[in-house]
């Protein structure tokens, strides 16, 4: 299992990653971040925190028997990823991963985040 610094440095390996953050969800404090996005993480992974309980409210008030496994955001010049981590240990916690959308290959991407969440330990 990774140390949360191994597995920002991991994500920022990603091609066109500008920025990435390891978050708790309840909180929306990041656990770590790292990379130059534009702006400030911080702010981001509070305000993300907020997208990924509005989404989790509405799946148990439909009563769906699921999970969220990511979640895109597209932006003009970006794309913003955020991937809700499972597993023993990690619960409540999501990557946000933030992509120049110029330079990444979003599919590429996302397998990428997917791997790297599989070695994340808290």
């Amino acid at each position: 299992m990774a140390t949360l610094d191994n597995v920002i440095a991991d994500l920022l390996a990603i091609e066109g990653a500008n920025g990435a953050a390891i978050v708790d969800i309840d909180s929306g404090m990041a656990l770590a971040a790292g990379g130059t996005p534009g702006f400030d993480l911080n702010v981001a992974a509070a305000g993300n925190s907020n997208v990924v309980r509005a989404k989790l409210r509405t799946i148990s008030d439909l009563e769906l028997k699921d999970e969220v496994e990511d979640i895109l955001i597209t932006l003009g010049s970006q794309y913003h990823l955020i991937n809700v981590l499972k597993g023993q240990g990690n619960s409540g916690l999501f990557i946000y991963l933030v992509l120049n959308r110029v330079t990444a290959n979003l599919a590429l991407a996302r397998h990428k985040l997917r791997a790297v969440a599989g070695t994340v330990a808290v």
